[in-house]
């Protein structure tokens, strides 16, 4: 009788997609965010696949959604008390197709291996798109600073580096700042991987100015969401010039948000943090902006104090039970969502879609759920998605790095010239990538697509590693 062979069937780019998707949620339970991550970028990826059905005999996504390597270890350290505490460390190296690992620490009670692996993942889409020899990666710990002391925030970070500095190195894995690790925690972390290793190398960036550190790092990320904000809005001729701006969070991201939007003539409003928001109705000024600095960065403050000071301005608390948060329900032109993941929900999409926004540039990662976004890009709003929007910060460790390297320090001005050149390299490709594929406008693809297709063709180089 004679035996009938069946040819394989070909899936389709949809079939595909849905069926790594259904694997990457059954291998890696629990983890919601980084679901909605791996998610937002595969439906950009539907058009892609057509054109290029070498990535799936390949398996590029399924070799893409797994990390390379993921550490998790525990730290021991003494409070001040004398009591031994222990936290969780981790570290994500997610791809290094295209460079070293590179992506920041956060230091926070809410940090787990989802969090952290969304965070890896868009990092390395946001580094390929930075023009920049970076790979991705993004590690930190439940640790919270907030509230310790700064002997105690030493002796953790000493804790932590003594496990790390056995995987990371300048030409292996670059870690830098995030969500409570700033220019203290990355000083304590830094000494103690030199004393460790004995050498003086570019290991970590957000460093010190007088220890290898760069002008314009701290200012970057914020800078960079804003000129990525101006290059959106040039595209249908208009500017910052006399724009109302709602900005969320109140730490660096946000700080020089609000600095650089002062710069180009708009008029910044609010700030937030966990306690609730701040809405200042006669603008957040320069000498508030130096008081809002002063009382985060230096006195460690809650934002609520500001209108304390400030009598004119609102503060309103924050209230889980809302469903939406008041920041986004003010009338404005342009938002800076700056604070953390999925702060932005359908509700406050339809708010601010409602009181008639015309721009939104993500300063956080990913603070907008995919509801929120698919309702951004259907009013036709001008969005820029976080791996875009905020990779001047990213850009600008990877400027630290080379001039690490060269053992050079640039000025400021040359600095700042080059992350603004960057950010409008950036926007170029997102924009021409949406048209090329279709979907001119839309950024979400653009970004996607345009990270995407640099690192899958490196893997396709470098062969099944």
């Amino acid at each position: 009788m004679p035996v009938t062979t069946h040819a394989p069937a070909i899936k389709t780019p949809g079939n595909y997609l849905n069926d790594v998707m259904t694997l990457v949620k059954a291998k890696n339970p629990a983890e919601p965010e980084f679901h909605q991550a791996v998610q937002e970028v595969f439906d950009s990826l539907r058009l892609v696949l057509d054109r290029h059905p070498e990535y799936i005999s390949a398996k590029i996504l399924e070799r893409i959604v797994e990390p390379e390597r993921v550490l998790m270890f525990r730290v021991p350290w003494f409070d001040d008390q004398g009591n031994v505490q222990v936290n969780r460390g981790f570290r994500i190296e997610m791809n290094s197709a295209i460079g070293p690992y590179k992506g920041g620490l956060r230091f926070h009670s809410s940090v787990n291996l989802g969090i952290l692996k969304f965070l890896a993942f868009e990092q390395v889409f946001k580094n390929s798109l930075t023009t920049l020899p970076m790979g991705g990666g993004k590690g930190g710990s439940d640790f919270d600073p907030k509230g310790k002391t700064d002997n105690e925030v030493m002796r953790f970070c000493q804790s932590f580096m003594t496990e790390l500095c056995r995987h990371i190195g300048p030409d292996t894995d670059v870690p830098a700042g995030d969500i409570g690790v700033g220019g203290r925690e990355i000083g304590f972390l830094f000494g103690q991987y030199k004393r460790i290793r004995n050498e003086f190398t570019g290991v970590l960036t957000g460093k010190g100015l007088t220890w290898g550190g760069s002008l314009i790092r701290p200012e970057a990320t914020g800078y960079g969401c804003v000129y990525f904000a101006k290059e959106m809005l040039k595209t249908r001729k208009e500017s910052f010039d006399g724009k109302t701006c709602l900005v969320s969070g109140s730490g660096n991201v946000s700080q020089y948000t609000i600095e650089k939007l002062l710069d180009l003539g708009a008029k910044p409003v609010t700030v937030s943090d966990s306690d609730g928001v701040i809405y200042d109705p006669d603008g957040i000024d320069r000498e508030k902006l130096a008081w809002v600095m002063e009382l985060k960065n230096v006195k460690r403050g809650r934002i609520r104090e500001y209108a304390d000071q400030y009598k004119k301005a609102i503060f309103m608390p924050t209230d889980v039970k809302l469903g939406y948060n008041p920041l986004w329900n003010i009338k404005a032109d342009c938002a800076f969502p700056s604070a953390t993941q999925n702060e932005i929900n359908a509700k406050d999409a339809t708010n601010l879609i409602n009181n008639g926004i015309k721009v939104v540039a993500e300063g956080a990662n990913m603070p907008s759920t995919l509801e929120a976004t698919k309702l951004f890009l259907e009013a036709k709003v001008l969005y820029g998605p976080a791996k875009a929007a905020n990779a001047g910060g990213v850009a600008t460790s990877g400027l630290e790095m080379s001039q690490n390297s060269a053992r050079l320090s640039w000025t400021r001005e040359e600095v700042d010239d080059r992350l603004h050149k960057i950010m409008i390299a950036i926007h170029k490709t997102c924009f021409e990538t949406a048209e090329t594929y279709g979907t001119p406008g839309n950024l979400v693809n653009g970004a996607n697509i345009g990270g995407f297709l640099k690192v899958a063709n490196a893997m396709l180089d470098q062969g099944l590693v």
